[in-house]
């Protein structure tokens, strides 16, 4: 007779690792220019707008924010903070602030470069948008096989 096979315990103790808020402050921190300023203003503008959004740390090292679903992501790259719609082509973006992956079937983004303004009002309105539309639960058509 075989004997069940259980899994191991980790020895990392949860309490032992950072939550996600606490490594997007340590990211923030770690650029140290520019890029870590405005991934502090959108983030601050994100919780303006969804004071229920969790934050998390995927994909090695990526912020997401999310409600009921993703939000949005946002990544730091050497020219552009971007900030990422997971469903940002469903969305109505009046005010034109997506202006990358706007070729993509799902996901819209914005490329925020040194110095660039962002338009508050109008990211706030998009992201209660994005957070809406996660809400509703309506997922896109599923492609028949």
């Amino acid at each position: 007779m075989k004997k069940a096979v259980t899994a191991k315990k980790s020895s990392v103790k949860e309490a032992d690792v950072p939550s996600p808020s606490k490594l997007i402050d340590g990211r923030i921190k770690e650029l140290g220019d520019w890029r870590g300023e405005t991934l502090k203003r959108i983030r601050a503008l994100i919780k303006e707008a969804d004071p229920d959004v969790i934050e998390e740390w995927k994909w090695r090292g990526v912020p997401v924010w999310e409600h009921d679903g993703i939000i949005c992501t946002g990544e730091t790259y050497k020219a552009v903070v971007k900030l990422t719609f997971a469903r940002g082509a469903a969305l109505d973006d009046a005010a034109g602030l997506f202006n990358s992956s706007l070729d993509g079937n799902v996901r819209r983004a914005i490329d925020i470069g040194e110095g660039a303004k962002i338009n508050e009002k109008a990211l706030k309105a998009l992201i209660r948008a994005a957070v809406e539309l996660n809400m509703s639960k309506t997922k896109p058509a599923k492609r028949s096989e």
